[in-house]
């Protein structure tokens, strides 16, 4: 059988990819309410292996395991923990861990490193992101959370707000889009954090409509979906650079009064600033029902993953 790896968003472009896992997402979540998921990853074994630091990713992955009948070995902060403090490569550390389990869960701090990895890896990896390169999973746990949300993946407006160059989760969203008609994306962040070139370049080649503007006023009425990102401080050289940026765009109940009642507000996460907690009890507030799906939508990958 053909070792499959996540690498890229695009891998899951087709549509009836994205609607398979979908649905299977969707089954994974009812059986969870009754208690009655199979063990189909029984005698199977999870690595968790994080050289940057994770809380949804991580552990929705190793929940989505053990719920599945698995097991689970982790370590995080791997570049601390491991013998990379030693001076062991990347694809070392791949080949000696991918003989102790049956698929590999990485997030690396260098983009390209889940492509690196999979080639000398003896099992499955899955990008859990590769520094500002991409974060496939989140795309797709995003994507089923629209779809949730709306029974839709086409014919809405996107905004996606804040840190768009160094945000690797909207990077992936955009390659994950590629294929869905009538998108039309609005791209809203600072100057300095202003989506890359092959981003923008990529979303004109598929025909959506697209406007960049640094006036999130500009543009509340337009929008179906507030995809709200964190400024990241651990991308900037200095914290006064980060200082300046930080706060650009905020959410709270003044936004939230001149949006649509149809909208909804969905944030990959951790926040910071950016979303203030008392528009959390809001129906339109989607980031923690979309954290929730992440769990599912992750059971259904690893199915997907090894074909049962």
């Amino acid at each position: 059988m053909v070792t499959k790896h996540v690498l890229k968003a695009k891998q899951f472009a087709e549509s009836e990819v994205l609607l398979s896992l979908f649905r299977y997402a969707e089954e994974f979540e009812r059986l969870d309410e009754e208690g009655n998921i199979p063990p189909i990853m029984k005698s199977k074994i999870l690595a968790s292996l994080f050289y940057e630091p994770s809380t949804r990713t991580r552990f929705s992955f190793e929940a989505a395991m053990l719920k599945l009948g698995g097991q689970v070995t982790t370590t995080e902060s791997a570049g601390h923990f491991s013998s990379v403090t030693k001076g062991e490569s990347l694809t070392d550390t791949i080949r000696i861990i991918g003989g102790y389990c049956d698929i590999i869960v990485l997030r690396h701090n260098i983009v390209g490193s889940a492509l690196t990895a999979s080639k000398v890896s003896p099992v499955p990896i899955i990008n859990a992101g590769d520094g500002i390169g991409e974060h496939p999973t989140q795309a797709l746990l995003d994507l089923y959370t629209i779809w949730k949300e709306f029974g839709r993946i086409t014919d809405l407006s996107i905004g996606m707000v804040g840190d768009l160059l160094y945000g690797r989760t909207v990077h992936s969203l955009i390659y994950l889009l590629g294929k869905q008609e009538g998108i039309t994306l609005y791209a809203i962040s600072p100057p300095q954090l202003k989506l890359p070139e092959k981003y923008s370049t990529f979303i004109k080649e598929n025909g959506w409509d697209f406007e960049e503007t640094y006036d999130l006023n500009k543009v509340l009425d337009k929008i179906d979906i507030f995809y709200i990102t964190r400024i990241q401080k651990e991308r900037f050289s200095s914290v006064e650079e980060y200082n300046q940026l930080k706060g650009s765009f905020v959410i709270d109940k003044g936004i939230m009064d001149n949006i649509s009642e149809g909208s909804i507000v969905m944030h990959p996460l951790p926040r910071v600033d950016e979303i203030k907690p008392e528009i959390d009890d809001d129906k339109r507030a989607a980031y923690f029902r979309q954290a929730k799906n992440g769990l599912y939508l992750r059971m259904a990958l690893l199915k997907w993953v090894f074909e049962v």
